[in-house]
């Protein structure tokens, strides 16, 4: 039972229903949808006919919104510059008036209050590099780093520079508003700076009466330095390697990378490694080399999930790069993780009772965990705990905290009603446990619920022998 969550991007390669029930059934939990290419008119499309699909194929699937975010971009060009190393070029803002042969306007208007002189900007994913020069009323001069063509509508990075961009836009607004409608299961924030950020998201979703996670995606510096507060605010992170690629140096990402799971996990909230995982799939039906070490290494820092992006979106081979994703996880786990769960923080009784379990279940051979689950929390709590060989099964009677935990490391969400005998209930999931094949006779199950005593409800926890 693979443990590493799979996230797929859908797009016009993957919107297809037979193409949705392949992916399903290769193994992706969540479906991304990226709002900045997809339209609401699509997203209403395509949000019943994967909760369709995956209620056919009886697997809990959730579905990630993930905001454009208040993303800094070139105007539109007549026709691409070809910008030479030593070329100056000009950067306008509020319908300025060209005054360079090589001139582009600028979404932002507080972009020459923002940078400054000697500021680094870099364009189309850090393929043109420039260097503020010189600063007029509206206007921006800057001298060519790096020889290239820039064409429409290229995306803007700011390393190291605070913006006043708010952190949902009007588009933003609407979109979550949509996925509040829709019931989507997650919510990511692009471009979160600090914590208030998430707030604002958070009490945006509250108004519209969502219950969806939130998800904070990592993705420039100022996200970096405030990291444990913003994971703190965060129902769950996203580390977003491309934008952070490019705002951060190179060499520093990997170390960003292990910092943000590991701070994760040690503060009890599900992370997810993102973008660039199988690039060269995007084209070619066989990975190379280096990415299947890159999955690894995911895997080995026990990040909740993996993400693809323009792999299943628009790529040519989708279904392949889930089928390779999950044979990477899979056969990964079976080798030692990164231990990170050790420096975990208990917080609480509940999560005390919690350790205790996944230590009793660590000790024996066999061994599978129960979990009775209303709001999600002490099933997230085992998880983050990262149990060495014990599957999780996490019972609820919720549909949609079923699919909310398909985003958990090693939980296998299901769906049963609870009685008011705790006892009861127990002895019904042993039976549909049984019944769907999930356990076998003679494992251990180590059960975490609540038991009646002298009248009280209280956490135990209870090792039985599947029959």
């Amino acid at each position: 039972m693979r443990k590493t969550k799979i996230i797929c991007t859908l797009g016009p390669a993957t919107e297809k229903s037979d193409t949705i029930r392949g992916l399903i059934a290769r193994g992706t939990d969540v479906f991304r949808l990226n709002m900045s290419h997809a339209s609401p008119e699509w997203v209403r499309e395509i949000v019943p006919r994967i909760r369709k699909i995956a209620d056919e194929l009886t697997r809990p699937v959730g579905i990630l919104l993930d905001t454009q975010g208040p993303a800094i971009r070139t105007g539109p060009l007549e026709k691409p510059l070809q910008l030479m190393k030593g070329d100056t070029l000009e950067l306008t803002v509020r319908g300025a008036t060209p005054t360079k042969p090589n001139s582009v306007s600028v979404n932002y208007g507080k972009f020459v209050e923002d940078v400054d002189v000697g500021d680094t900007i870099l364009v189309d994913n850090g393929l043109i590099k420039l260097k503020v020069e010189q600063k007029k009323k509206d206007r921006v001069i800057c001298k060519v780093l790096t020889t290239a063509q820039l064409g429409s509508r290229r995306h803007i990075n700011l390393p190291g520079v605070h913006v006043s961009l708010p952190p949902l836009t009007k588009k933003d607004i609407a979109d979550v508003t949509l996925g509040a409608q829709l019931g989507v299961e997650f919510v990511a924030l692009s471009f979160v700076r600090e914590p208030a950020d998430l707030a604002e998201l958070r009490d945006l979703l509250t108004r519209k009466k969502s219950k969806a996670c939130v998800m904070a995606k990592i993705e420039d510096q100022a996200a970096v330095e405030s990291i444990d507060d913003i994971i703190k605010m965060a129902d769950m992170v996203m580390v977003a390697r491309g934008d952070l690629g490019i705002e951060v140096p190179m060499e520093e990402l990997p170390i960003i990378q292990r910092r943000i799971v590991k701070s994760c996990i040690r503060l009890g909230k599900p992370v997810v490694v993102a973008t660039h995982l199988l690039e060269s799939m995007i084209t070619n039906r066989v990975p190379t080399r280096a990415e299947i070490t890159d999955v690894a290494n995911a895997v080995f820092e026990q990040a909740d999930a993996i993400m693809l992006s323009g792999e299943t979106s628009v790529g040519r081979y989708p279904v392949e790069c889930v089928e390779v994703l999950n044979r990477v996880a899979a056969r990964n786990e079976r080798s030692a993780g990164a231990g990170y769960a050790e420096d975990a923080i208990l917080e609480d009784s509940r999560q005390k009772v919690v350790a205790a379990a996944v230590v009793l279940a660590n000790s024996l051979a066999r061994s599978k965990i129960i979990i009775f689950t209303r709001h999600g929390t002490m099933a997230r709590n085992v998880s983050n705990l990262r149990p060495l060989r014990a599957p999780i099964f996490a019972l609820t009677p919720s549909a949609e905290i079923r699919r909310q935990l398909s985003i958990s490391w090693g939980v296998c969400p299901e769906q049963i009603q609870f009685s008011d005998n705790p006892n009861v209930t127990i002895e019904t999931a042993q039976k549909f446990l049984h019944d769907q094949r999930l356990t076998t006779p003679g494992d251990n199950l180590v059960i975490i619920s609540d038991i009646i005593a002298d009248g009280t409800r209280c956490d135990c926890v209870q090792l039985r022998t599947a029959k």
